[in-house]
């Protein structure tokens, strides 16, 4: 097995060199210790340094066991958490300590030592969850993106472990409806405030939080609870610190090696995904997570800097990068078909949901940025001049069908002076709220899986600090806490409804209802599937209507299922409480239309009363544009 690995991640088609590389346990005749695996092709007398030999540099020298530049050694009688690094000469001639590439666990910054840790025997309570886990093609997902750290914040001056997050996180989740949850990076880095994507430890789970056997209690706990959990990872860069992988071996052995590609734009170091052995690296520690954590998805962050160089679509497509990304894809889904890979992309590269076997990228879900970037200038423009920024809030339905979009509102978008989500709705304090209200509900509307980062339930005026924890206080405030109640409810609704998760990448269950009334910026579509056919009227104005026609495509009785200027969340309580009966012609051409009560800035979700006798309206199988159970390789 050993030299399939080997061979295999040389190649650039290994998913578990981890498996080889870095520092096990294991037993070797009658005596039990630790065998060390380094790859370093251009180092020279190596060994390893630590605390059980007083940091000897002679005391425990690595032989090469190969011509590939891989060294070995095995030292009995070691334990967990003991500290280490690699000592060698490098290409330069010059004496280096590096910590290991491949170590499970490190020590906490400003620490920079690799420490031992066998990652073997825990005892896992999610089997059911496991058995029955899917890609949630047609499961309601809405994502609750969490920085660990500052959540609920220090406890002292210590940050909280894995387990004291899933103490507090479980039963808010369950309270609000959420579905899953997204860490941000937890592989090992230095840097506060980088929130772990310039990570120097891949393997290496995050030590603010605890151990690795922490972090796969908190995912057992999770998934027995009920939640799935995503991982955010970086495969793009690394930090630049000179005890991790930068010169590694004296040469660039991670990252590029011409000038003009070494570094990000983050002043980060790039990873060179045209090597195969950082290719294995990389696919090896995402399987790793995967594999040993049992991970539910992995968020592959900034992947517009892997299809393009720089990022910048003019500099052209970096091929190597690429093949990096199918080989990635089909390989996890090959080995994990329930899995979610997913592309936090700002690019109109094509396929990147697109099977590998069809000539795309192979990720399950794409980010919808374009949607995220058009729908929040949208909101943030006064409503006198909306009628002329209409194609805004209109347009992501003109490119929707292309991929399996997500629909994020996440941390990116309420640091770094960009204000929060209710800073940046326009108007005075009341209009900031419908507006806000408004949002969500269309955010929810809008086909398209939901992320949302924590706290925008909390609609706080300060930005996110990595340093803090989240401004609870504010749910003691009825405003504040209504929002929260919105949220929650358009969760449960999300998952009840049928129209609203069941092939929502089909456009065959969605139709517009008005679409062209700009002049009075209100806009209207169903969704249906099965028995649930859905109607979502939104106003994007002050002005209030007591009798507004809005066309729909059946006749009937509709309910208000939902009104976000009902008083629970904050508004003025213009709802419509009883059934609503169609009758004939609509606006916009409309076969049907109800007459509605339409408060200002108000969103609406209806909900048509199907007759007993009156055929379902099935799922188009045949026009789907996800094969739920497209087999990958």
């Amino acid at each position: 097995m050993a030299f399939g690995i080997l061979y295999d991640f040389l190649n650039g088609q290994s998913i578990d060199a981890y498996k080889y590389f870095g520092a096990h346990f294991e037993k070797k005749g009658e005596e039990s210790g630790v065998t060390f695996r380094l790859y370093a092709p251009m180092a020279s007398d190596v060994s390893v340094i630590g605390d059980w030999n007083g940091w000897d540099v002679g005391a425990n020298k690595l032989s090469k066991i190969d011509d590939s530049g891989t060294w070995e050694i095995f030292i009995p009688g070691l334990t967990n958490y003991q500290s280490y690094k690699f000592h060698f000469r490098n290409a330069k001639g010059e004496y280096v300590d590096k910590a290991d590439p491949f170590a499970f666990y490190s020590e906490l910054r400003p620490e920079t030592c690799s420490r031992l840790f066998d990652i073997e025997n825990f005892i896992w309570h999610d089997e059911k969850w496991l058995s029955c886990r899917n890609r949630n093609f047609d499961n309601a997902m809405s994502i609750y993106e969490i920085h660990l750290g500052s959540w609920k914040g220090k406890i002292g001056d210590r940050f909280p472990s894995y387990e004291e997050v899933a103490d507090y996180l479980i039963p808010y989740l369950k309270e609000n409806g959420f579905t899953h949850v997204e860490i941000m990076p937890i592989t090992q880095y230095p840097f506060d405030g980088s929130w772990g994507y310039q990570a120097t430890g891949f393997y290496s789970v995050d030590s603010r939080y605890g151990n690795p056997m922490q972090l796969m209690s908190f995912v057992d706990r999770m998934h027995e609870a009920g939640f799935g959990v995503i991982l955010d990872f970086a495969p793009v860069h690394f930090a630049n610190d000179k005890f991790a992988l930068r010169e590694f071996d004296g040469t660039c052995l991670f990252e590029y090696g011409d000038e003009e590609h070494t570094f990000s734009q983050w002043g980060s170091c790039l990873f060179d995904l045209g090597k195969d052995p950082v290719r294995s690296f990389l696919m090896s520690a995402m399987n790793y997570f995967l594999d040993y954590f049992h991970f539910d998805g992995i968020r592959c962050d900034a992947v517009s800097n892997i299809l393009y160089w720089d990022g910048d679509k003019s500099k052209g497509e970096n091929v190597g990068a690429t093949e990096f990304i199918k080989r990635l894809n089909g390989k996890i889904h090959y080995a994990h078909p329930s899995v979610m890979m997913i592309a936090e992309d700002s690019t109109d590269f094509q396929g990147v949901t697109r099977p590998t076997e069809y000539g795309g990228l192979g990720f399950d879900y794409k980010w919808d940025l374009g949607w995220m970037n058009d729908t929040l200038k949208y909101y943030s423009k006064d409503p006198i001049y909306k009628k002329w920024e209409h194609n805004q809030i209109t347009f992501s339905f003109a490119y929707f069908w292309s991929e399996n979009f997500l629909l994020p509102l996440s941390h990116d978008e309420v640091v770094h002076g960009k204000g929060t989500l209710i800073n940046k709705m326009y108007g005075d304090y009341e209009t900031k709220f419908a507006l806000l209200r408004n949002l969500y509900v269309y955010q929810f509307a809008h086909p398209g899986k939901k992320l949302n980062f924590m706290g925008n339930e909390l609609a706080s005026f300060d930005e996110w600090n990595e340093e803090k924890s989240l401004p609870w206080n504010l749910l003691t405030f009825p405003k504040h806490d209504s929002i929260r109640r919105l949220v929650r409810d358009l969760n449960l609704i999300y998952q009840a409804e049928d129209a609203m998760r069941f092939e929502e990448y089909n456009p065959a269950h969605f139709e517009w209802t008005m679409v062209n009334n700009a002049d009075q910026s209100v806009f209207a579509f169903e969704r249906s599937a099965n028995d649930s056919d859905l109607l979502f009227v939104f106003n994007m104005t002050g002005n209030y209507y007591e009798n507004y026609d809005v066309g729909v495509l059946h006749e009937g009785e509709w309910e208000e299922l939902f009104n976000s200027d009902k008083d629970v969340y904050g508004g003025r309580n213009q709802y419509n409480g009883l059934p609503l009966t169609s009758s004939p012609n609509g606006p916009e051409g409309k076969p049907h239309h109800v007459t509605i009560k339409l408060g200002s800035f108000a969103a609406l979700i209806l909900k048509r009363k199907t007759k007993k006798d009156e055929p379902v309206k099935p799922i188009n199988k045949k026009t789907t544009t996800r094969r739920k159970t497209t087999k990958r390789r």
